[in-house]
């Protein structure tokens, strides 16, 4: 039986009515826990231009003071230039202090580059990392159910695209080899907010956090986590309210991880998030198919068969959301 209070499922429904009392309840809950619970007196935000970091660097001004807040960019040889200068426009906007720490040294050490490039020119033969672009991406559609098949695609300098199914172990490889990053840049964020006695806040948001778009122990690790309850749209609604540099509300979500320009939607999502957060909102509230399907222009079939998707995604990310068994 249907709940007769449950609204209707439209596509205003994530629509957030009353923005300054739920930016205000993020800040309190965000002053609460670094004061009270973690007994910490600022904050360290990994700032990479993007939207989540963005948003979560307003908040953590708004809660602080920008004088206690360290917005820290993590740039390596494979970032693009519009994260770091993005970051920098951010940073001004809020008159918080920045720091530079190119991680390219430590990833060489880690061989994050040489165990990445291995796989890729096992499935490609004629890659050559230093003239070559390269990611990894899923190409079939998420209505379909079937499990994500991830595909290394090479871009050539005269523009020629060489796209192939990667096999499970050079999947393996690529993904664990490109995690050094993450990893290292959680290293980083944690000197700074152990050298000052501050608390690391974490950028992640609801479908970072619940579909498993995030590192272990890289952008997963963090002291809290203040838009993790946020769909990506909210926090759009969020950072205007904020008053976030339009350049960065106007940007691609992207990975910024690999060589060639990848983005969420290519690499995890399989969908504009808009329209993820909408199916997403009625798979979660058990809102029927054909009702969403309806206003989403999709059939039921497709409907339910992305609902499976993310249950699929919720089951096999479970590793990452576990804390350590003992």
């Amino acid at each position: 039986m249907k709940d007769k209070k449950r609204k209707p499922f439209s596509k205003d429904i994530l629509k957030i009515d009353n923005i300054e009392y739920v930016c205000n309840q993020v800040i309190e809950k965000l002053k609460k826990d670094v004061a009270h619970k973690l007994q910490r007196r600022g904050a360290i935000v990994g700032i990479s231009g993007g939207i989540d970091s963005s948003v979560v660097l307003a908040l953590a001004v708004k809660a602080f003071g920008p004088k206690r807040v360290l917005g820290i960019m993590l740039p390596e040889q494979d970032s693009s230039g519009d994260s770091e200068m993005l970051a920098k426009i951010l940073a001004n906007k809020f008159e918080v202090d920045t720091l530079v720490e190119n991680i390219t040294s430590a990833l060489e050490g880690f061989g994050c580059y040489r165990r990445r490039d291995e796989a890729i020119a096992r499935v490609i033969k004629n890659f050559h990392p230093l003239e070559d672009k390269a990611k990894i991406e899923i190409k079939q559609n998420i209505g379909q159910n079937i499990p994500a098949i991830f595909s290394v695609t090479v871009i050539k300098p005269d523009g020629e695209i060489i796209s192939k199914l990667l096999p499970v172990m050079e999947y393996l490889q690529i993904v664990a080899s490109t995690n050094f990053k993450q990893r290292s840049r959680m290293s980083m964020l944690y000197y700074h907010a152990e050298s000052l006695h501050y608390a690391v806040i974490g950028t992640p948001n609801k479908h970072e956090v619940e579909q498993g778009f995030f590192v272990k122990h890289g952008d997963g690790a963090a002291d809290v986590m203040p838009i993790a309850h946020l769909y990506k749209t909210q926090v759009y609604q969020l950072a205007e309210y904020l008053g976030i540099p339009q350049e960065i509300i106007d940007r691609t979500p992207t990975t910024d991880t690999y060589t060639a320009e990848q983005t969420q939607e290519d690499f995890f999502y399989q969908m504009p998030f808009e329209t993820m957060d909408l199916i997403w909102y009625g798979w979660e509230n058990a809102y029927d198919a054909e009702e969403v399907g309806k206003v989403m222009g999709k059939t039921t079939k497709e409907i339910n068969n992305i609902y499976m998707s993310f249950a699929r995604k919720v089951k096999t990310t479970e590793y990452l959301r576990m804390k350590p068994l003992f």
